[in-house]
């Protein structure tokens, strides 16, 4: 049966599959797939030995790799299952379809299975990688990488206003920790507080002249996560921050930039690092340029990469995320012309 993208987006909109918890949706797609007359594999991705702060991370995770069988695929397309959290589940107007994950990524993920299915009925030689991990360290792109099948080309989704990308920013995850000693806090002279340790080292870091790529735009710094500290009465013996940097060149300088600016004070752990990337135009395409990062720079194995996906950016990871109904059929569209487009 053909696969309907608008309703493939309602049925994976529902199983929540945020980061380290994806089997769910895996589990899922592997059936439909199944269904659709694909070989269909599990490749297996690890979970993080020491997950910090709020992330939780049970069960078992694996990417989600499909195919023809027999037949070494030209083009792949590509996405994630994972989202970030909190969940919710899908409702929708005549306009949009709204949940986590209607437009990062689950709607590209429909979009992309719908593309296929005509792509191969025009005798295209496709396949279909959905990975895990992309919202948080990129593990699942790195187990793929490890497992390349062939392909000549590496369509990636994710949202862009169904334009192609002509770069990305990397994204370099940062992870201070900051050590101290107890005390009452009537006496602080008799302590050593781990959170004024972190508070100076985020203000340094806040304060750093970073690069700035004219075309893309400047290294952008997010302190996304704060915990530390036992109670308010207690000078605090321990305290974290994770950083979400966005490059927009070699890492190496903002990572030298980093320790410099902390001065070994505190521990500084650097957790992912995705390099920036530069993309040709094909056709006539409109273009964009990504401020954030993909999998693509961890999928080096897969073939020359694209980016290219249905849905807007600026309302992913909130509580309004959507993806118009019409803008994820017309998606079907470009991919199948981009995948005919670059196999000849």
């Amino acid at each position: 049966m053909t696969p309907d993208p608008i309703e493939l987006t309602r049925q994976l909109v529902n199983i929540e599959s945020t980061t380290y918890h994806e089997a769910p949706a895996g589990e899922f797609l592997h059936e439909y797939l199944v269904g659709q007359r694909y070989q269909v594999e599990r490749m297996a991705v690890s979970q993080p030995e020491r997950v910090t702060l709020h992330d939780g991370g049970e069960g078992e995770r694996f990417n989600v790799y499909a195919s023809m069988p027999g037949v070494t695929p030209e083009v792949v397309l590509s996405t994630h299952m994972d989202t970030v959290p909190p969940y919710f589940g899908c409702t929708e107007d005549d306009e949009y379809l709204y949940g986590r994950g209607t437009c990062d990524a689950k709607g590209i993920i429909a979009a992309q299975v719908a593309a296929a299915d005509r792509l191969r009925e025009g005798g295209v030689k496709v396949g279909l990688l959905f990975v895990v991990g992309e919202e948080r360290d990129s593990a699942g792109a790195k187990a793929a990488n490890r497992s390349p099948r062939g392909s000549r080309f590496l369509i990636n989704g994710e949202p862009t206003d169904n334009r192609l990308a002509l770069a990305t920013k990397g994204a370099l995850r940062v992870e201070l920790r900051a050590s101290g000693r107890m005390a009452h806090s009537a006496y602080p002279e008799l302590g050593e507080s781990a959170i004024d340790k972190l508070l100076d080292a985020l203000e340094a870091i806040r304060r750093l002249d970073l690069p700035v790529e004219p075309e893309i735009g400047p290294t952008t710094v997010n302190v996304g996560l704060i915990e530390g500290g036992r109670a308010p009465n207690v000078i605090a013996d321990k305290a974290e921050a994770h950083l979400l940097i966005r490059t927009v060149g070699s890492s190496e300088v903002v990572k030298r930039a980093i320790v410099e600016a902390v001065g070994g004070k505190i521990d500084v752990a650097f957790s992912l690092d995705l390099s920036y990337v530069r993309m040709r135009r094909v056709g006539s395409l409109p273009t964009m340029i990504a401020k954030f990062a993909t999998d693509i720079p961890t999928l080096t194995n897969w073939g020359e990469p694209f980016l290219l996906g249905p849905g807007s950016i600026h309302v992913a990871h909130t509580n309004g995320e959507r993806i118009a109904k019409k803008e994820l059929l017309e998606c079907v569209d470009l991919y199948v012309d981009l995948a005919t487009s670059l196999c000849g």
